[in-house]
């Protein structure tokens, strides 16, 4: 009986996952709430909720998470931007920043950008430890070497970094941590080199999807093949390119991906999803042809969940408030504090203006409302 059992909960580990633990206590931080984030997809942005830190009176909280794999999550709150790797099966006591909300300058500056971090733990052992360690000694070299870097772009002194990094951090796990120092590295190289997408892109042939939607994946994967289709149609031999997009002829555009960028297999498909992505909203293909190749089989049904999970989200994103497509129902409280939705009353379009009366582009804007008022009012709300 006991053997049985033994085997039934070793049976049971992978379909219910292993659980991590987040804790903290900080009083800064009593009755807020945290959320933490995880990216749908490396390609079209959507996110979805990973876990909840609620912070009671006391400023403590504590979530529990189950992932079967090292999930990367981000959290916005504040002037801050905080990522966090979480291991399968752990325990993490997550230290917290001094509280700081934007300031009245920073929520009415469009070019505001947060501060970003890797969460440290109380183990300095944990893998969130490492990413911000090591990230910090990487920018404190390249901040040193500065001018031979970037305006000499000096080799000699770039293998140096190099092999100052590797005295640093000679360690080769957990593996999440080994494929962040490759690519934050090839970032760093690929800027101050100045090279070209393809004389780098091999470095994505051998990444596991595990990884596909980790930040330092995400983040060189956008440099590296940003616009891309529509770079390469309108170079010189592009219009191969631009005949394989209006005949939606995926075959041939898959041989450019695999033979310009040295990658193959479901990487080829990835990139080439990207490159479809950005090739929508680039106004330079038929937007009809691109859709229609995202939703081919290729992606569509692929046997790759991700992939087939990032072409789905990217359908959704491509239909989302397209002309004739169903608007999305917006609820707001009006001036007497009711709740008002757009789709209460359907005998006529809703017009909502979101404005700051501070705001020179907004004050001209209100001077308009009530000549629109005159003009639509038979039409509009």
């Amino acid at each position: 009986m006991r053997i049985s059992l033994v085997i039934l909960l070793f049976t049971l580990i992978p379909f219910f996952g292993f659980s991590s633990t987040v804790r903290c206590s900080n009083p800064e931080y009593s009755g807020k709430k945290l959320e933490f984030f995880k990216l749908a997809n490396p390609i079209s942005g959507e996110k979805e909720l990973a876990f909840t830190l609620q912070f009671n009176a006391e400023g403590k909280c504590t979530a529990n998470i189950t992932n079967k794999t090292t999930i990367y999550a981000f959290c916005d709150f504040g002037i801050y931007h905080g990522m966090l790797l979480i291991e399968p099966n752990k325990t993490i006591e997550l230290k917290l920043p001094p509280f700081r909300e934007k300031s009245f300058a920073n929520q009415k500056n469009p070019y505001f950008s947060p501060i970003d971090f890797w969460f440290i733990s109380e183990d300095k052992n944990q893998v969130t430890n490492k990413l911000s360690e090591f990230d910090q000694q990487l920018s404190a070299l390249t901040n040193k070497y500065f001018n031979e870097l970037y305006f000499q772009q000096s080799k000699t002194v770039f293998d140096s970094v190099l092999v100052q990094l590797e005295l640093d951090f000679p360690e080769t796990t957990p593996a999440s941590f080994e494929l962040h120092k490759k690519l934050k590295i090839q970032f760093i190289k690929s800027d101050i080199f100045r090279l070209r997408p393809e004389e780098y892109s091999v470095v994505f042939e051998d990444i596991k999807p595990v990884y596909w939607i980790h930040e330092t994946f995400v983040a060189l994967f956008e440099k590296t093949f940003d616009n891309q289709l529509s770079f390469s149609a309108k170079a010189i031999g592009g219009k191969k390119i631009s005949e394989a997009v209006h005949k939606e002829d995926i075959k041939t555009l898959l041989e450019f991906v695999q033979i310009k960028y040295k990658i193959s297999g479901k990487m080829s498909e990835l990139v080439l999803l990207k490159m479809l992505h950005d090739g929508f909203y680039s106004g330079y293909f038929s937007p009809a042809a691109i859709k229609k190749m995202v939703a081919a089989s290729t992606f569509a049904k692929n046997n790759n969940a991700e992939i087939k999970l990032a072409a789905e989200n990217i359908l959704a994103k491509f239909s989302f408030l397209q002309k004739g497509s169903v608007a999305p129902k917006i609820c707001l409280n009006d001036l007497k504090g009711q709740f008002q939705c757009t789709n209460q009353d359907e005998t006529k379009f809703k017009y909502i203006v979101f404005a700051d009366a501070e705001t020179i582009v907004c004050q001209e804007h209100l001077k308009y409302l009530s000549r629109i008022n005159e003009l639509f009012s038979k039409y509009l709300d």
